[in-house]
């Protein structure tokens, strides 16, 4: 009796609606190649339904959320590989609870997103988003860049809430730019952080000695609102804040009061508090931020390498071993 065909299902959102992929960077051939396996797409449901996974041994999840309501009753379902690193997603306490395996893809984005930050703050210290507005004015606003002087970084101290494997990638990336380099972190030893030329140093003090203040942690209880009115008055009025982690980190309302007060000098913004923000936010409406679609590490590279290291995954719980980015281990 020939065994059963491993059934590895991809989330809803990989799909167009003519049913081609939507990615095509998202190399599937790994699994479209391989005779042992049968790969589909899931009707789209958010969270992902029980009874479309029924049959299915592998999950390969992109936007949608994975809940205890989302766990099939089969007990079929031995992994749930997240598209990406953040996971707050899926209920990851439930999945371990079922015997079922949550990876991340880090090797997929830690590049990409450390190159997302730095994009953001050559574009906010060179104030790119004001200068092309100027230049497209015509003659008036081209005259008017003196008006628009942007700011060096060098001797600039560069900081980071988190320095894990994109805060640490983002510190390498940045070594050109001769920048001080501080992070907070309670993960990171001192050993550590000195071969990234980082200094470790507490909230407090990261909050007002950065120049330019990078959110590279998860979303937790814990980190929800870490940077609030509060900890946004410690800052300098001529700083910037980016944050391309999560969006609930930060406290939106009062981010939006900072810098229409101008207690601090502008923000880049690839997350928000809820996604998609709403037309009428006031956020939106400032010209001291830089916004964009939680999407912009979002390149052929990117999706190569994420879909490269989640069907790995895959892989690895095919043939019964440990998976690469597991992260509720035991």
């Amino acid at each position: 009796m020939a065994s059963r065909p491993f059934r590895v299902a991809l989330s809803a959102s990989f799909q167009s609606a003519d049913g081609s992929p939507v990615y095509p960077s998202f190399d599937l051939s790994p699994l479209t190649d391989n005779a042992d396996i049968e790969m589909f797409y899931l009707p789209a449901a958010d969270p992902v339904s029980s009874r479309d996974l029924e049959d299915a041994d592998a999950l390969i999840l992109l936007s949608e959320r994975f809940t205890a309501d989302s766990i099939p009753t089969s007990g079929r379902l031995a992994l749930v590989a997240r598209f990406g690193v953040g996971y707050d997603s899926v209920d990851v306490d439930a999945c371990t609870a079922s015997n079922i395996a949550v990876t991340i893809t880090p090797d997929g984005v830690r590049r990409p997103v450390a190159v997302s930050i730095l994009t953001l703050m050559l574009a906010l210290s060179g104030k790119l988003m004001i200068k092309d507005q100027l230049t497209r004015r015509g003659p008036g606003g081209f005259n008017a860049r003196s008006e628009h002087m942007g700011v060096g970084l060098a001797g600039l101290t560069l900081g980071s809430v988190g320095i894990g494997n994109i805060g640490a990638e983002m510190f390498r990336v940045a070594q050109p730019l001769d920048m001080r380099f501080i992070a907070c972190d309670p993960h990171v030893d001192n050993n550590t952080a000195s071969a990234l030329g980082v200094e470790l140093v507490d909230l407090n003090a990261l909050f007002t000695r950065a120049d330019v203040l990078a959110i590279n942690c998860p979303l937790t209880d814990e980190t929800r609102h870490l940077v609030n009115a509060e900890r946004l008055a410690q800052m300098k009025p001529s700083a910037y804040l980016i944050n391309t982690a999560r969006g609930p980190v930060v406290d939106q309302v009062a981010l939006t009061q900072a810098l229409t007060n101008g207690k601090l000098a502008g923000a880049g913004l690839d997350v928000f508090e809820h996604e998609p923000p709403d037309a009428n936010d006031p956020l939106l409406a400032l010209d001291n931020v830089i916004v964009t679609p939680h999407a912009l590490c979002w390149t052929d590279q990117c999706f190569a390498g994420i879909g490269a290291s989640a069907i790995a995954s895959v892989l690895d719980v095919m043939a019964g071993n440990r998976p690469r980015g597991l992260l509720n281990q035991r």
